[in-house]
């Protein structure tokens, strides 16, 4: 079979590897659809541990072509969506249902071979069956199941006043999970006009075109809408800049939850002063934790909406300028690989 392989950071190409075995418990699928997204652009640059040689994608949609022994729950010819996180279930960080931080953690796409390629092999367990959505719809099922985790660690109050910097695919994911879940008013910031005309049809009470950048001017319009501040500020956009400017916009007591990437040595400048003086809340949400299936629930029923996502789409000979596309062109929503 066909596969992108990485021997170490930025170098890859299209590699001729064998076909892979289910071994038992496990299924051979053929990829459909993998989607692109900022994690393969952070991996393609060696960060967040990969492990070589990688073949890397994460968001797979796949046809089950064989079944190894003693898999009972599928069978072939269904196409499933795949958690791409296989923990032990036995170590301490797992015994702390902290999954995410399994000792022996194995992520298809970062630690173990992933979706960009023609064929993968999975555990069963890791299978959910998609055969009664479209594919552009079922490739979300992996970035929806982190932003549902990113809300059960923030647990916002219900009629709460969020900012939502950031209108990518995680962006406009998270404005219909909080739309869904009880925000109060949602405001989405973002520089790009069609990504903020998306936002506003999944449900963003206001949005903002700007781009925030050091000048505190490009905060202006944001502080107008809340003047006190926000109750939480959600950063989807990974830009330092936005992070900082996120934490002064919040109100006294309010809850900041990074959830966009951030490079691996960036640092973010706060002062201690303020987050103690105002009883600040800065947290994180990293992956995701018992949210696959409810993801998949929200995609069925139409909670979150698939809709104008898939922009651009490539073979694997593409690859390259797949991760050029996700990272630096603007018109770029959501990009998918199609083996």
């Amino acid at each position: 079979m066909r596969a992108i392989r990485y021997d170490h950071p930025f170098d890859h190409y299209v590699a001729d590897v064998p076909d892979p075995d289910p071994a038992p418990g496990e299924v051979l699928i053929a990829v459909r659809a993998t989607g692109v997204c900022g994690t393969d652009v952070h991996l393609h640059g060696g960060e967040f541990g990969p492990v070589y040689p990688l073949t890397p994608g994460h968001e797979v949609v796949g046809e089950v072509m064989a079944l190894g022994d003693g898999v009972t729950r599928l069978t072939t010819g269904q196409t499933v969506a795949v958690d791409n996180m296989v923990p032990c279930g036995s170590c301490d960080n797992c015994q702390r249902a902290q999954p995410a931080y399994c000792r022996v953690l194995r992520a298809f796409g970062v630690t173990a071979p992933g979706g960009f390629a023609q064929f993968m092999v999975t555990p069963a367990d890791r299978c959910h069956p998609v055969d009664d959505l479209d594919l552009d719809t079922a490739v979300l099922a992996e970035p929806l199941s982190c932003a549902i985790h990113g809300l059960d660690v923030l647990g916002p109050q219900s009629g709460s006043d969020v900012l939502l910097l950031g209108a990518g695919p995680t962006g406009l994911i998270l404005t219909q999970v909080l739309r869904s879940g009880g925000a109060g008013r949602l405001t989405v910031s973002a520089p790009t006009a069609f990504k903020l005309d998306l936002a506003r049809g999944y449900g963003a009470d206001e949005t903002v075109r700007t781009r925030l950048t050091p000048d505190p001017a490009s905060v202006s319009p944001l502080r107008a809408l809340a003047p006190d501040g926000y109750d939480v500020v959600i950063d989807a956009t990974g830009s330092v800049d936005a992070m900082g400017h996120g934490v002064g916009l919040l109100r006294n007591g309010g809850t900041m939850l990074v959830y966009g990437m951030a490079g691996e040595k960036q640092q973010l400048p706060i002062s201690p002063y303020d987050v103690f003086r105002r009883e600040l809340t800065i947290t994180g949400s990293f992956a995701r934790s018992y949210g696959f299936d409810r993801a998949v629930r929200m995609l069925r029923t139409g909670r979150v909406r698939a809709e104008g996502f898939v922009t651009h789409r490539f073979g694997l000979g593409d690859y390259g300028r797949a991760i050029d596309t996700v990272a630096h062109d603007s018109s770029c929503l959501k990009a998918v690989i199609e083996p």
